[in-house]
């Protein structure tokens, strides 16, 4: 796409999920920046709030933004949502939806509750679809639309090392990035003026290792603290950095959204030899080449010494 082709996001009105912390905040704050109007959600009433508060603060006068509280994995919810947010912006179409929303869990099939699998899965995945089946209407009735599903490197390498199972969240990140592709050709065909994004984050530094206990039901104590604060400060990229190379990317119409270095290395090294891509020797070869070494150490807990 030439330069000046690209998306502009004033005046818009676009959907975040997840916008309560880490990225989704940041693409809430960086749109309003842009003078585009949001439509925040979240599983959290406090930090959606707090999130509403930082965008009109970066936002110019008379910008709109609501927030409603959802979780993305019940459909009512998501339906629930969508109608109020016609009636919060007084509207009939959106512009941007960005299926942000994600936790971690349910790492082995075998062993794990699979309470925790499912609710894992059906955040990371059935949330992107019940949003795209609410949404996509929404965006077919504006005159441009695009959506922005958030998959992660999990989504073509199901691990972050050899001794820990990663089962539920890579699942659901393979099916966000194969239905992001396919839709590539469904709109081009039925929807043209509608775009499709896969965004695929290497190690960023949100909070999403938190998030996913509270989620989960579980206890913030002093070792998920821990992991948080180990997850957080490793990471080679910030949330804010993250958002500011998916909206480029959508800005500038790519399809497929690749975000760190970590990401990109390790993309070139699945698909030079996918067939080792679960060994420990690709795994070497993968923190010798600089991919997600703060990742792998700080979740897996891998000794490759």
């Amino acid at each position: 796409m030439r330069a000046n082709d690209q998306f502009d996001f004033a005046s818009k009105i676009a959907v975040v999920t997840g916008a309560g912390t880490g990225m989704g905040r940041d693409l809430a704050v960086q749109l309003a920046t842009a003078g585009c109007h949001l439509a925040l959600g979240d599983i959290h009433h406090d930090t959606l709030a707090e999130t509403a508060e930082l965008a009109a603060s970066a936002g110019p006068d008379g910008l709109v933004i609501s927030s409603h509280v959802c979780d993305v994995s019940d459909e009512a919810g998501v339906v629930a949502w969508r109608d109020a947010l016609l009636a919060d912006h007084d509207t009939d179409h959106v512009h941007l939806v960005f299926n942000n929303a994600g936790i971690a869990g349910g790492g082995s099939f075998v062993l794990d509750d699979r309470d925790s699998w499912e609710r894992t899965f059906n955040i990371c995945w059935s949330g992107v679809y019940y949003c795209c089946r609410a949404f996509l209407p929404l965006l077919i009735a504006a005159p441009q639309g695009h959506i922005i599903n958030t998959s992660s490197v999990n989504g073509f390498w199901a691990s972050i090392g050899p001794t820990r199972p990663h089962t539920a969240y890579s699942a659901a990140k393979f099916a966000v990035k194969g239905f992001t592709e396919a839709l590539v050709t469904d709109l081009r065909l039925n929807a043209p003026h509608v775009k499709a994004s896969v965004v695929m984050p290497g190690h960023i530094g949100t909070s999403i290792a938190l998030n996913s206990v509270k989620v989960q039901g579980g206890e913030i104590d002093a070792g998920v603290q821990e992991v948080e604060n180990a997850f957080r400060n490793t990471a080679p990229l910030t949330s804010a950095q993250a958002a500011t190379v998916i909206l480029d990317g959508v800005a500038a119409g790519e399809w497929r959204i690749l975000v760190g270095d970590d990401a990109h290395v390790l993309d070139e090294l699945v698909r030079a030899t996918p067939e080792e891509a679960y060994e420990l020797s690709f795994v070497e070869r993968m923190l010798s080449e600089g991919a997600l070494p703060g990742l792998v150490a700080t979740l897996a807990d891998t000794a490759l010494d």
